[in-house]
């Protein structure tokens, strides 16, 4: 199938995502997890509080969120975990380092960072130490410390590391290095199918970071063999049919089928893009608004306000609601990542000398991605400062795959 598309230059065969989805079934793994859901939650007497049969029964929840993108269930095995580790005084470590996770992925912060303290207080393992005080340090910009952390952590045959080690090489710019550790992480994980799959799949992503969008379709496609229920890789296919093969068809059919089967909104947010690249301004309009009012139900908190940075400076027309969203987020991580998100919105609420103070104070100099090197670029250009506005163009057109399409253009046309 992928011969037959390098005729015409195209890397995502109709014919692949026709059997995918007409193949659909949910991946063993997934159906053993609802079995063992089930064996866990049996066992909880809320009488006798445990920590084994609660604290298996939250992991089981959190698989499914990864999995289907009910944020429920994540809701869900936070609280049982908060509830455990109140009943157990805050003593058992492995509790709070549970919630540092949750955190995490739910975008606190700050939250995350006090339950690793409360960990620290009830002992831990180094490695666990290790590992988590570099989890929450590379989220906050504590680039330093997550360093040394990560040095301290360094080993040859741990998908941890490794998969720490990518993180960093990619704030770093170390591109190749970053997609070397990932794809070593994959390797340590080859009998955990669901491991491996996870960083092959974020490989992937790193190689649309490079421009290499014939790898990253082949790891996606790996990873959808592995687990059919890889929403991630298929959304990462249909992006690919989308700013490669302009065939937005396709994409278009690749994020409806994951919008039926994933919970979280994402799916919608790409529809809104495909919309963008037919130049089809009704549909635009309208998905950003069904994205708007999923993404920012307060089930989700911060989770999704880099997206709506982007909307409400762009589509939506709203950068006073955008500048509200990132001066909140800098409640949460201060990092230059998101002094950029802040700057661009003062600058899109013209407020250009806040924007520009911003600027120099908490962003230049610092590694961005593509997004944010080319709001940088916007910035400086309606600083009047062209040479400046030319290498942050010049730097973000390496990313362009991670582009929308209507920034893609205007990008395109400033490089002219």
């Amino acid at each position: 199938m992928m011969a037959c598309n390098h005729e015409n230059g195209q890397i995502v065969s109709q014919t692949y995502i026709d059997s995918v989805m007409n193949h659909y079934h949910e991946p063993t793994f997934a159906r053993s997890n609802d079995s063992s859901m089930q064996f866990w939650r049996n066992r909880i007497d809320p009488r006798l509080p445990g920590l084994v049969n609660e604290t298996k029964y939250a992991g089981t929840l959190s698989l499914r969120f990864h999995l289907f993108g009910d944020i429920q269930d994540i809701k869900k095995a936070d609280s049982i975990i908060r509830k455990l580790d109140s009943n157990f005084n805050h003593k058992e470590a492995q509790a709070d380092l549970t919630l540092v996770s949750y955190s995490i992925l739910q975008h606190r912060f700050k939250e995350a960072d006090d339950w690793l303290e409360k960990a620290k207080h009830s002992g831990l393992k180094k490695y666990d130490q290790l590992s988590s005080s570099f989890d929450v340090d590379f989220e906050l910009g504590r680039d330093f410390q997550a360093a040394n952390e990560l040095k301290e952590l360094k080993s040859s045959r741990d998908y941890g590391y490794f998969f720490r080690r990518s993180k960093m090489d990619h704030l770093n710019g170390l591109l190749d290095s970053s997609i070397y550790a990932m794809m070593q992480a994959a390797k340590q994980e080859e009998n955990s199918p669901y491991l491996s799959q996870v960083a092959l799949s974020n490989a992937a992503d790193l190689y649309i970071h490079a421009g290499d969008l014939k790898q990253a379709a082949g790891l996606y496609q790996k990873c959808l063999a592995i687990n059919g229920a890889d929403f991630h890789s298929l959304m990462g296919l249909g992006w690919i049919a989308l700013v490669h093969d302009k065939n937005d068809s396709l994409a278009e059919r690749i994020f409806a089928f994951v919008r039926t089967k994933n919970k979280l909104p994402d799916p919608v947010f790409k529809l809104a893009q495909t919309a963008q690249m037919n130049g089809d301004s009704l549909q635009e309009s309208r998905w950003a608004r069904v994205f708007e009012s999923e993404a920012t139900q307060p089930v989700y908190g911060n989770m999704y306000n880099k997206y709506m940075i982007e909307l409400y400076t762009g589509i939506l027309k709203d950068p006073s609601r955008a500048e509200q969203i990132s001066k909140g987020e800098l409640d949460n991580r201060a990092t230059a990542q998101t002094y950029a998100w802040y700057a661009w919105s003062l600058f899109s609420n013209n407020k250009k000398q806040e924007a520009f103070e911003q600027f120099e104070k908490n962003v230049s100099g610092r590694p961005l991605e593509g997004l944010e090197l080319y709001w940088m670029g916007k910035l400086m250009q309606g600083l009047n400062k062209g040479y400046n506005a030319q290498a942050f163009y010049k730097a973000a057109y390496m990313n362009k795959y991670d582009l929308s399409p209507s920034i893609l253009r205007d990008l395109e046309k400033q490089l002219e």
